[in-house]
């Protein structure tokens, strides 16, 4: 069927078509995507169960919004913030609710975390009679976008603690060094979407709590565990980073990556009723009952919420356990691998989130970016990106083994990633000219849109991180 000129795309046609005909047009164009278990840029969950998946279509026209019309589903999302908050060892009486609320994702979370920070430092100068204008908030250069939306969308100076070689995280001492009594928190990554490595958060923890005694403020802390709450838990239960730590009020985890669960649901826990002032939560009625709500948007699809809750009790402690553990076997299968052929640099740390990311050892001939835009000839897309300053001379590929990535799959990336090699070895060098192919131009189109997880500055901090 032929629709007319090319312009038809971005007009509504004058006149309807046959279903079928809207399902095939729909379906072909579709069909050009990346299959999406190949997509080794991505955190975020490709493969659910086909029960869940049942349960989520069935799901799909309820509005989570409408607590009154679904108590129900309501109540799935307050039995995953309480399980959530056991799992992060909130301080927690025996019949105590958990003080959370489920999000589209981390980004929201951060939000809502930043302004319950925000508000409450406010609230605190305004009572002591000092100025309450020039808020701050402490981070390493490694934070994603999100943290730098929070701060100029809410108008809130964003401090960034640099990177150096061979150091990929924030470090601890000198984002002390930066708080002053302006800071409402400082945000620790709990798993760098760089590299994959956790911050200290017990030595920030240690470091903070000295210098609020030196000085009088009760600076916090926040961690942004969208990728490594649901990792730590289970495979390094001893370490401390969660509410076992007294100066963290509050966690954001993704339940969308490590949560096993598909795009579009995230979760926020914070300490105590004290950490989120009551004045940020809004109560509505006109649904039916008294409802309270804190979230930015409103009406949201609950096929996410009930997904989580199925994970939840579907695999219990021990099946996330040996989930995490399956991937980060995978991890490193891959990361021996590619250490075999000689050829890379392992960025990567083995604790952590399980990914591997590398560089290549010789830069004379081919570069990152070059072998990145080859793999995809065979269906694997593989960022390459720069690190942030003080490190934007390093360039990085990573992969990220999710739930669905084999030990097969690792072995045959590897495989291909040889393949490549030899088939670049008998090109001639490229000089500079392959240091913006074709998918990395249009990936720093899709950062100047929103699409990638971190902002295009020159090249100064380019990150192609989905």
């Amino acid at each position: 069927m032929h629709l007319g000129h090319h312009t038809t795309k971005f007009r509504m046609p004058e006149n309807t078509i046959p279903k079928e005909a809207a399902y095939q047009i729909i379906n072909d164009e579709l069909m050009l995507d990346g299959n999406p278990r190949l997509n080794l840029a991505s955190f975020v969950t490709t493969w659910m169960e086909p029960e869940c998946d049942k349960l989520m279509m069935a799901a799909i026209n309820k509005n989570y919004v409408d607590m009154d019309e679904y108590p129900v589903t309501t109540e799935l999302q307050n039995r995953c913030v309480n399980m959530i908050a056991h799992l992060f060892n909130a301080p927690l009486g025996e019949s105590e609710a958990a003080v959370g609320v489920g999000t589209v994702g981390s980004s929201e979370a951060i939000m809502l975390a930043g302004l319950a920070f925000k508000r409450k430092w406010q609230n605190k100068r305004k009572a002591e009679g000092k100025p309450y204008d020039k808020p701050n908030i402490v981070t390493g250069a490694n934070v994603q976008v999100c943290w730098e939306k929070f701060a100029r969308y809410f108008e809130v100076e964003l401090k960034e603690v640099n990177l150096r070689e061979g150091y990929y995280v924030m470090d601890p001492e000198k984002a002390v060094e930066l708080v002053d009594e302006n800071t409402i928190c400082v945000a620790a990554i709990l798993g760098s979407t760089l590299n994959g490595e956790f911050e200290d958060v017990k030595l920030l923890n240690d470091l903070l709590i000295k210098k609020n005694s030196e000085t009088g403020w009760d600076v916090p802390i926040h961690v942004d565990a969208a990728s490594g709450g649901f990792i730590a838990p289970f495979l390094y239960p001893e370490l401390e980073w969660d509410f076992r730590l007294p100066l963290v009020k509050s966690i954001n985890v993704s339940g969308h990556k490590y949560g096993l669960v598909y795009a579009g649901i995230g979760w926020n826990i914070w300490r105590s009723k004290e950490d989120l002032p009551e004045e940020l939560i809004f109560h509505i009625n006109y649904l039916g009952t008294d409802q309270p709500t804190f979230t930015l948007n409103f009406s949201k699809g609950s096929s996410q919420v009930i997904a989580q809750y199925y994970q939840l009790i579907r695999l219990g402690f021990e099946g996330y356990k040996n989930v995490m553990e399956n991937c980060q076997e995978n991890a490193m299968v891959l990361k021996e691998g590619l250490e075999r052929t000689g050829r890379f640099t392992i960025v990567s740390k083995d604790n952590g989130i399980p990914l591997v990311a590398f560089s290549l050892k010789d830069h004379s001939r081919h570069d990152e970016f070059e072998l990145s835009h080859h793999l995809r000839r065979f269906g694997w897309i593989v960022p390459a990106y720069t690190m942030p300053a003080d490190a934007q001379h390093i360039t990085v590929l990573r992969v990220v083994i999710r739930e669905d990535f084999s030990r097969g799959l690792a072995e045959r990336l590897v495989l291909d990633i040889e393949k490549v090699l030899r088939e670049l070895d008998a090109l001639p060098p490229n000089g500079k000219s392959m240091k913006r192919p074709a998918d990395v131009a249009n990936c720093h189109a899709a950062l100047a849109n929103g699409h990638v997880a971190k902002r295009l500055e020159t090249d100064k901090k380019t990150n192609a991180i989905c």
